[in-house]
Formats: C-alpha cells, sequence, structure tokens
C-alpha cells in the first residue's frame, strides 16, 4: 500500500521536522515509500510531512524535467539517472549573498490543483546526508534549487503559500480556504470510522 499524501490544513504540515539520526532500513522504506507516493501523482519532490511524518527528510525526482538548471554533486556532475530519486536528510540550505530571485509559479502535492508565483533565490548550497547517513554537498540551481528550497520548507513547517506575495496569495484564497474545509471533513469522516 503506498503512503497517503496529506493535505493541506492537515497540522502534520506546520510541523518542524526532527532531525534523523538513526540510518536503518526502516528509514530507507519509508524514503522508498514517499518516492513511489511521489512518482504516483507526478511529483518532483516530497517531505516527510506531507506522508505525516514530522522528519527532517524529503525526497525529489527531477528526472522528467528539462534540463534547464545545473548541478555539482560532491565536486563532480553526474548524470541525473546516477544520483536521482534524491534521498535528503538533515538538509541545510545555504544562499550566497547577493544571490538574484527569481519568481515562478510552484505548486504541491499537499494542494492539489492550486498553483501560484513564489519568489526564490535562483542557486543554492545544500548539505544533507543520504539514506545510508553519508554526506552530500550539492550546488544547483534553476528547477532544481526551487524544488529543493520548497521542500526545506517543508521541513520546517513553512508551506509555499506562506512565501506568496500578497496578490499572489489573494488569487488562490478560495481554493485554498475550500481545501481546508474538505481536509477537515475527511478528517471528521476518518474519526468516524475509527470509532465504529
Amino acid at each position: 500500500m503506498s503512503l497517503r499524501i496529506v493535505h493541506y490544513n492537515d497540522s502534520v504540515l506546520r510541523k518542524k521536522g526532527e532531525k534523523i539520526i538513526v540510518f536503518d532500513s526502516a528509514l530507507r522504506e519509508l524514503a522508498s515509500g514517499m518516492i513511489a507516493a511521489m512518482q504516483e501523482v507526478g511529483g518532483i519532490g516530497l517531505a516527510a510531512q506531507q506522508v505525516g511524518r514530522a522528519l527532517q527528510l524529503f525526497v525529489a525526482d527531477l528526472r522528467k524535467t528539462e534540463e534547464t538548471y545545473t548541478w555539482e554533486l560532491d565536486g563532480a556532475k553526474p548524470p541525473r539517472e546516477l544520483f536521482m530519486p534524491m534521498i535528503v536528510a538533515n538538509p541545510e540550505v545555504i544562499v550566497a549573498p547577493g544571490t538574484a530571485e527569481a519568481t515562478s509559479e510552484e505548486g504541491c502535492l499537499s494542494f492539489p490543483e492550486i498553483r501560484g508565483d513564489v519568489a526564490r533565490p535562483e542557486a543554492v548550497t545544500v548539505r544533507y546526508q543520504d539514506e545510508w547517513g553519508v554526506p552530500h554537498l550539492l550546488v544547483c540551481n534553476g528547477l532544481l534549487a526551487r524544488c529543493v528550497q520548497h521542500e526545506f520548507d517543508h521541513l520546517q513547517g513553512v508551506l509555499f503559500i506562506d512565501r506568496m506575495k500578497k496578490s499572489a496569495r489573494a488569487e488562490i484564497n478560495d481554493a485554498v480556504k475550500d481545501l481546508a474545509k474538505r481536509t477537515r471533513e475527511d478528517a471528521k469522516a476518518d474519526r468516524a470510522k475509527g470509532d465504529r
């Protein structure tokens, strides 16, 4: 059974993830399930909070996107197929001073069919550990940098709607409120089933 992706306004989406200290088969199984859930719905990134777990863990896979970004992983440029899907634990995202920002439309698997413009730095450096606890250094820009920042935000309990300018947020406000209402109703229905 694949992992269920939680929707806004589930409270776990606002929780900061706990640091991962044990790199075991349970962690690898969770990451594998997250990759399957993300790919099932055609996403490019998924954070642990989005499957109901408040951990410093996300997965990303941009192999099916256009290669309009650059990357350097541990000082080399391996083909995407060699390091994606990525399993990223305990990331630290560093933005160099003076890095330009770009505004682009983003979506989120926890906000089905809701998209909006978000400004983010165009390039980042990420220190992280893989599913075995091995440290890595990723330098990237473009869509990969945007994806990393979006998922990193999830690990801090921050959502892409929090990063929008008021005008962009206003355009999707009704859809976000409707989604929050449906999430509450679904949670109520799930609780009622559990009481039987």
